[in-house]
């Protein structure tokens, strides 16, 4: 019987190159784009996770988690890499998709470029929008994305 070697400690940290985020509104927005990447944009967790964090007002976070990752997958021309909802850290595109999120009201051109950078299109003017509507919603909610 032959076994396989174990796995390089240097091969987790490129795969999964950053931590969880610490803020709370960003961790939901994590759960958020894992979920509806791996499971569809009805998934029925995300929806109990978005009443359960924002109670009456889950309506518009929750829409516009739909809209966004919906616009996303349109509109990337390549490969979004997100980890399984067990992963105790983010891939770069996670991190890249949080960060862009959390920028895109206060630094609308440094998500603009994320975004353009992750889904390898030039054109991320819509989807930057999507992500200062989806930013605000949170923060209006009480659970901000940016820290």
């Amino acid at each position: 019987m032959t076994t396989l070697p174990a796995p390089s400690p240097a091969s987790t940290p490129t795969a999964l190159p950053h931590p969880l985020p610490a803020v709370a509104g960003a961790r939901l927005l994590l759960i958020a784009i894992r979920r509806m990447g791996a499971h569809g944009l009805n998934d029925a967790h995300v929806a109990q996770t978005f009443i359960a964090a924002f109670g009456q007002g889950f309506r518009r976070p929750l829409v516009l988690a739909r809209s966004f990752m919906a616009e996303l997958a349109a509109t990337a021309t390549t490969t979004i890499a997100i980890a399984p909802c067990c992963c105790a850290r983010m891939t770069w595109a996670e991190g890249a998709l949080i960060d862009a999120v959390g920028n895109a009201e206060r630094r609308p051109d440094t998500a603009r470029l994320l975004l353009a950078d992750l889904m390898a299109e030039r054109r991320a003017d819509a989807i930057t929008a999507s992500a200062a509507a989806l930013s605000v919603a949170f923060a209006d909610l009480g659970l901000p994305i940016g820290g």
